[in-house]
């Protein structure tokens, strides 16, 4: 039997999901979890997990999914990712 280890989230990890979640709280605005999750087909347990930060690195699909429910580019939540200082590449 194998056992998984799950890994220590750093404090950039743990950053980014903040920045993550209050983008995607701000962008759905008034609508409800409940009614977001369903639209994007996660659980409403999953969005309040991503918008607090305890989810710092959700899985793309479900990244995409919330994106095209409200309405973000896809490019718009990676600058998530980078912290500050840093571009994308090609950017300079």
């Amino acid at each position: 039997m194998t056992t998984m280890v799950r890994v220590p989230l750093t404090p950039e990890d743990r950053e980014r999901g903040e920045r993550l979640g209050a983008l995607l709280r701000a962008a759905r605005g008034d609508r409800s979890i409940g009614a977001v999750a369903a639209a994007a087909q996660i659980s409403p347990e999953t969005l309040r997990k991503i918008e607090t930060g305890r989810i710092p690195t959700p899985a793309f699909f479900t990244v995409a999914a919330l994106a095209a429910e409200l309405g973000i580019e896809l490019e718009a939540l990676a600058g998530c990712g980078r912290t500050a200082g840093t571009e994308p590449a090609g950017a300079a």
